[in-house]
């Protein structure tokens, strides 16, 4: 737990800028779920990819963590796009 109050996670401007820009063009037109699965994916790069070895020190007691967050991270994109099929008026 201690992880959580010590990490700093540096993110690039650019991709800031560039994930504000696709979220608000999706929700001007209308797209909230489609909003929400692009700050999701942005979630899981800066989350894993992008930090990775801070993760990785973290974890170096369980050879089963990158298996476990894709899974989690695959479950919550398959109902996502469960989601997706289903229309809410």
């Amino acid at each position: 737990m201690d992880f959580f109050y010590t990490a700093e996670l540096a993110v690039p401007a650019p991709q800031i800028t560039m994930l504000l820009m696709l979220v608000t063009g999706s929700l001007i037109f209308g797209r909230v779920k489609l909003a929400l699965l692009i700050n999701y994916i942005f979630t899981v790069y800066w989350g894993y990819f992008f930090n990775r070895d801070l993760l990785l020190d973290y974890a170096e007691s369980a050879d089963y963590f990158p298996i476990i967050y894709f899974g989690f991270g695959f479950l919550v994109a398959i109902f996502a796009m469960i989601g997706f099929l289903f229309r809410h008026d």
